[in-house]
């Protein structure tokens, strides 16, 4: 385990706002664009060389051109994905004609599952076990210690820090209701000392905590920062696995394994 400190430049950081700042009418745009390249391609090929480009290969380049040009404009790596598979997956809607309810099951399991990605920015990330010793040593030992992981999905650093610190208290908030469901569940069957709330993180008043645990991702910090930097109480520890506060140094630095994210941790 590889620890390293640094001292903290703590100041304020304001995030993009507007609906032209979204990533979803971002990647609108992006693939109309892309649409849009593509049948210019396909026109010149028919004008110029009688239509030698087959329409599978039309529409990988308009896949990949979606792609390239989410990355060109900064946009986050799974967005690069998104933006690749989706006219595969329009266009397979089409070809097998897929039944209405089939869609419909698909299109609410992603909904129920990831909620408010397309606002909060934040998809789904598993944190890794090699995590929890690192967390650990950290945490100060006072029992009335009130932890909470912000964007907690399924519960799982939660429950798993509650088995080994059953006098401390740990909760998690999650806004999509499938994951939060399963982790409240799993919460209750457990007995210990744990909560979970169904709401947006930025509704919770952190200064009721004494640890804040995230793992969220780059397009959410700047704002997570504020939040941290003016609830907070003198005292109580700011940690963020993988992703760094852009111009704030942390405090300490840890990676467990040297094919593993570092935890980045503040202490305010």
């Amino acid at each position: 385990m590889e620890v390293a400190s640094s001292k903290t430049r703590k100041g304020k950081l304001l995030p993009d706002e507007g609906v032209f700042s979204s990533p979803v009418f971002q990647a609108l745009l992006i693939q109309l664009l892309a649409f849009g390249l593509s049948y210019l391609l396909y026109a010149i090929d028919r004008w110029q060389f009688a239509g030698t480009l087959s329409p599978y290969l039309l529409l990988v380049i308009h896949a990949s051109l979606a792609a390239v040009l989410s990355f060109l404009s900064g946009m986050s790596w799974w967005w690069w994905l998104i933006q690749f598979i989706f006219p595969f997956a329009v266009v397979a809607s089409l070809v097998f004609q897929l039944h209405p309810a089939l869609s419909l099951c698909i299109f609410l399991l992603m909904v129920l599952l990831f909620w408010s990605t397309y606002r909060t920015q934040v998809p789904y990330f598993p944190s890794k076990s090699s995590l929890l010793p690192c967390i650990l040593e950290q945490l100060p030992a006072s029992e009335d210690l009130r932890f909470i992981d912000i964007g907690s999905g399924f519960g799982g650093v939660s429950l798993s820090l509650a088995k080994l610190r059953p006098q401390q208290t740990f909760y998690g908030v999650e806004i999509a209701p499938f994951p939060w469901l399963v982790s409240w569940l799993r919460a209750k069957l457990s007995g210990r000392r744990l909560g979970f709330y169904l709401k947006d993180y930025l509704q919770l008043d952190f200064a009721d905590f004494d640890v804040v645990f995230a793992y969220l991702s780059p397009a959410a910090m700047p704002e997570l920062w504020m939040k941290v930097s003016s609830e907070m109480r003198p005292g109580a520890i700011f940690m963020s696995y993988e992703f760094k506060v852009p111009g704030v140094e942390a405090d300490l630095i840890i990676k467990s394994n040297a094919n593993d994210p570092v935890l980045y941790i503040w202490r305010i």
